[in-house]
């Protein structure tokens, strides 16, 4: 088996950075009325600035394939040319179509030349489960280099007019033409943009990080459906996809719109995401005494000071000092999230040979979680 490093690191995030005054202009007021919720939402998110992809009249000015192949572009120069890779593996929650697959797309804007494609889906995990593929194909010796990427492109998924169907449909059975908060909660939330990284069996580059380890963990088999899209919950808790609705319904019920079961995130997603912290920990016997910087994907700054109490609570302890965030800065970009995070914090300046860094990110789709271990070489 071969050694494993990121060896170059790259971002994208489109046009310029939305504040939270912007937001309802770029993204359209729903049935003519000024969101209530809006305030709230960003009030606990505390997020101060995201980037969307969309221009000042809220047209599109890239689609989700786009935004990696700017990143993958971004790892690219004299010394490494696209036409060098041999694997390309891309993570996001929101894939601009059903098929073809997420990575064939971005592959067609890069036209670098035959390589493999992988395309995991899923939510904010995502895009580690594109960086775990890469990993185990060059540590595993299938190939000498791959570009991993995780990116979302939600913009276009949260605008006004996706809306606009079902709230005549509202107003049509005399119903309060109000969205139910599961559909306007994510509008507040999300943000575009993509990262991507190098993974090379030797440790080029300025700032190389040895994978020493990646771990999953999976909640469904025990806990219902909690983020979602393309389909509607039911009252018994299961998920009934569009497909089985007739196609007059799909504006009436916003079947498309990404969609959060509040009540069962803030029920569950820091206690799974504690206990599998603990798993993986156990596993591979580190403690945060081997921890010199702990970035955690987290979606909202509500869960910052929770998730510390939680991981108190669950006999861990995880100094303020050892974490980095950038939530405020870039917004919550899903599956693109820890590749960002972790491009912030290699270009700071900060990180020495030895330091080690602890990667936490969960999903709150059906409650997974993966983490990653690695060492400043």
């Amino acid at each position: 088996m071969k050694n494993v490093y990121i060896t170059r690191i790259a971002k994208f995030l489109p046009n310029e950075p939305v504040e939270n005054e912007e937001m309802e202009e770029k993204l359209g007021i729903i049935n003519g009325k000024a969101s209530k919720a809006r305030r709230i939402i960003l009030r606990n998110n505390q997020i101060k600035t995201r980037y969307y992809a969309l221009d000042k009249e809220g047209n599109v000015t890239h689609n989700n394939a786009q935004l990696v192949a700017k990143a993958v572009e971004g790892l690219c120069d004299d010394t490494f040319n696209k036409s060098e890779i041999e694997l390309l593996s891309c993570g996001t929650s929101s894939p601009d179509q059903i098929l073809p697959s997420h990575a064939a797309m971005v592959h067609g804007f890069l036209k670098s030349g035959n390589l493999e494609v992988n395309s995991p889906s899923g939510a904010c995990c995502a895009g580690m489960n594109a960086l775990k593929y890469g990993y185990m194909a060059v540590k595993s010796d299938q190939v000498k280099n791959a570009v991993c990427t995780g990116s979302e492109r939600t913009s276009s998924w949260m605008k006004s007019d996706i809306f606009e169907d079902e709230v005549a449909h509202l107003e049509a059975v005399e119903q309060q033409p109000i969205l139910a908060f599961n559909k306007e909660f994510l509008r507040w939330m999300l943000s575009d943009g993509a990262g991507a990284v190098l993974l090379e069996s030797e440790p080029n580059g300025k700032t190389p990080l040895k994978i020493e380890w990646m771990e999953g963990y999976s909640y469904a088999f025990e806990l219902e459906t909690c983020m979602y899209a393309g389909g509607e919950k039911l009252e018994d808790g299961n998920l009934k996809p569009w497909s089985e609705y007739p196609a007059d319904v799909w504006g009436k019920m916003s079947l498309f719109a990404m969609k959060q079961d509040v009540k069962l995130l803030s029920e569950n997603i820091l206690k799974k995401g504690v206990a599998s912290m603990k798993l993986a920990m156990e596993k591979h016997n580190i403690t945060e005494d081997d921890i010199e910087y702990y970035l955690p994907h987290i979606s909202s700054y509500y869960f910052k000071e929770n998730l510390y109490k939680e991981i108190e609570n669950q006999g861990l302890h995880m100094p303020w000092e050892k974490w980095f965030l950038n939530l405020q800065k870039v917004g919550n970009v899903g599956a693109g999230s820890i590749y960002l995070m972790l491009e912030e914090l290699i270009n700071s300046g900060k990180l020495k040979k030895g330091d080690r860094i602890f990667l936490q990110v969960p999903e709150s789709a059906r409650f997974a979680y993966s983490y990653a271990y690695l060492t400043v070489v």
